[in-house]
């Protein structure tokens, strides 16, 4: 599919770099974003820009959308002014985490359209996304992948869940509450370390070379919370939005999520503390706080 016309809706801080991924594989892209400065870097390099997600869907036979929220998917796919009512869009790629239930909604809708939606979440931060090694879990009808096979391991790696809408947003979801969980107990656990007189840094070595080793004390502490900048790239909001959706698709198929809960309420006390816009590894300063530890001495 090189030099395929390819729309993109949601250039933010994943949208961006994917959508420049595929500038840099050949690909002509049509661009909206509701933000101008997040459509100009890409304008720049050649790519169309749209006033509507419609007349994206006008131009572009396949649409990619990365946005923050369900709500907003729902909206742009399916709206008054949405891709479904678009003249030249035949298959739609969420890469958003947004839960199987909103996949299936919009899935549903589409197809009354005959347009084929897949979700195809993704997994590995900004820097996956500028590199190109992201993760990719897609789900959606087998029969209509092979146009979108290639352009997605433009993004990274690939793995076909299933065929059934919404399956590769639960996969998401579970890796999702897995990387909070282990954020949120290794923060526990580091701070009563710091209290009772270890150095972080050494506790940290040596998670690393024992069974506590985590995506945590591997990447996160390393590159986070021991410089203290608290800058990894997720914010405290959306990872507390993604472990909602997920204990409520458990709730919905009736799985217990007691420490899924607890990982819920840890991310509710650090937005409450520092703000839904800091970044999900301030769970280290809330546990600090909880515990009333200053490392600062």
């Amino acid at each position: 599919m090189a030099n395929a016309t390819i729309g993109f809706v949601g250039l933010g801080t994943m949208g961006g770099p994917m959508a420049s991924r595929l500038i840099e594989a050949g690909h002509s892209l049509v661009v909206f974003d509701t933000r101008a400065d997040a459509m100009a870097p890409l304008a720049e390099r050649g790519a169309a820009k749209a006033d509507a997600p419609r007349e994206v869907a006008d131009a572009a036979e396949i649409v990619f959308v990365s946005l923050p929220a369900p709500g907003i998917v729902s909206e742009v796919a399916i709206g008054e002014r949405g891709l479904v009512h678009g003249a030249t869009i035949r298959t739609f790629v969420d890469l958003s985490t947004t839960g199987p239930k909103t996949a299936m909604l919009v899935a549903d809708r589409l197809a009354q359209n005959d347009i084929a939606a897949f979700d195809a979440p993704v997994s590995g931060g900004v820097t996956g996304a500028r590199k190109g090694s992201l993760t990719v879990m897609v789900s959606g009808p087998k029969a209509a992948f092979a146009p979108i096979e290639g352009l997605l391991t433009v993004f990274g790696r690939l793995f076909f869940i299933g065929e059934k809408a919404g399956m590769g947003q639960t996969m998401k979801l579970a890796n999702n509450l897995i990387a909070a969980t282990s954020l949120a107990v290794t923060c526990e656990a580091a701070v009563m370390a710091e209290k009772a007189g270890l150095d972080l840094k050494t506790m940290v070595e040596v998670l690393n070379v024992s069974s506590g080793r985590s995506s945590a004390s591997d990447d996160k502490f390393p590159r986070a919370i021991l410089p203290r900048t608290y800058d990894f790239g997720f914010t405290t909001g959306l990872s507390y939005k993604d472990v909602r959706l997920c204990l409520e698709e458990a709730e919905a198929l009736g799985v217990s999520m007691t420490v899924g809960s607890a990982t819920r309420q840890m991310l509710v006390m650090t937005a409450s503390l520092f703000g839904s816009d800091s970044d999900f590894t301030s769970m280290m300063k809330c546990a600090e706080h909880l515990a009333g530890f200053d490392p600062a001495g």
